[in-house]
């Protein structure tokens, strides 16, 4: 089984523009989610799917620099996004994570492909079922569910967040769940608002180790109460 990951970024937000170009320790946000995914091991390819607007040119110039593929699409459709990365890079399967998880674990990832793998599923997740941190979240999907979900799913939240046409037809799609043994569900380490970032720059800083696990990096969190309070407050878009 060929497997690629899709990273989906933009420059756009609304909440903190540029977020994938922020600095953090000695490198841009965007360059921390590919090389954590890259160190996975677990990917044949990787392909960054990014806005058509001109706004994200520094972005894909960006991509392009870290080695990787680079779709352009439509802001708002970003399932027709998706389907360009695999019409530039095909695969049987992809994984989808957002440039806006900097700590996405690399050990996370090459367990989630195992799993994927073995239970011969059309989808599996670690974010239905919360577990994990927010900011470690990723898709597992076959190439057949997403060409499917392009097909069928017409409405909105379809296209602008991938998979919702998959997860909310289970009577459909095989369906599988990544949990952990500990929850951490309350944990919030996805760069979204400048507390994020507050918080994410002080992780990396004590962490100083670009490639820190989720097992170190829970600790220091663990060790720190004080920082939690830094973003509990914020509230994550919803999917309709």
């Amino acid at each position: 089984m060929r497997l690629i990951a899709v990273i989906q970024a933009r420059l756009g937000s609304e909440r903190l523009p540029g977020k994938v170009l922020k600095p953090l320790g000695d490198k841009p946000v965007l360059s921390h989610v590919v090389d954590r995914v890259r160190r996975s091991g677990a990917f044949d390819d990787i392909v960054v799917a990014t806005t058509d607007r001109e706004l994200d040119d520094p972005l894909a110039e960006a991509a392009s620099a870290l080695g990787v593929t680079v779709a352009r699409g439509s802001e708002d459709d970003v399932l027709s996004r998706f389907l360009l990365a695999l019409d530039l890079v095909p695969a049987d399967a992809l994984a989808r994570v957002t440039a806006d998880c900097p700590l996405i674990d690399p050990d996370v990832l090459a367990a989630m492909a195992k799993r994927f793998a073995a239970e011969d599923c059309d989808y599996l997740s670690n974010a239905l079922v919360r577990t994990y941190p927010r900011g470690l979240d990723a898709e597992f999907l076959t190439v057949a569910a997403l060409r499917k979900a392009g097909a069928e799913g017409t409405e909105r939240h379809h296209r602008e967040h991938v998979t919702p046409y998959i997860y909310q037809n289970p009577d459909r799609f095989r369906i599988v769940d990544f949990v952990d043994r500990e929850d951490h569900s309350d944990w919030r380490w996805t760069l979204d608002t400048e507390e994020d970032y507050v918080l994410l720059r002080r992780l990396v800083e004590a962490a100083d180790d670009a490639f820190a696990p989720y097992p170190a990096l829970a600790r220091i969190y663990a060790a720190h109460p004080e920082w939690h309070a830094i973003n509990a407050h914020i509230e994550q878009k919803k999917v309709s």
